[in-house]
């Protein structure tokens, strides 16, 4: 073979090695592109349940202060149906009320 040839061939391999080179670059950028695209649909996501669960536990809690004014409501006539029955005395229940809390 001559020196040519030698060179000629030397410099095809280098050639085909920098476009190998060249293309598994290519590939590693989107393969990383593709990594980045799917690491923010799931912040999406992620951003998506959490304020679905911000409105649930806000949700919850409305629901608990009406739950509260109801037993507090419901606790006002009871006081009030008491109050109005003859047959009640209003005065020994205020201090079983006084008692039953002093023991919790």
């Amino acid at each position: 073979m001559s020196t040519t040839a030698i060179v000629l061939i030397v410099i095809a391999a280098i050639v085909v090695l920098a476009i190998v080179f060249f293309l598994a670059r290519k590939r590693q950028e989107a393969q990383l592109e593709e990594r980045r695209g799917e690491a923010a649909e799931t912040r999406d996501e992620a951003a998506r349940k959490a304020r679905e669960a911000e409105q649930a536990r806000l949700a919850a809690e409305e629901q608990a202060d009406r739950a509260r004014a109801k037993q507090e409501e419901a606790a006002s006539l009871q006081q009030r149906a008491d109050e109005v029955d003859p047959d009640v005395d209003v005065d020994a229940d205020a201090d079983d009320t006084a008692e039953e809390r002093e023991k919790v």
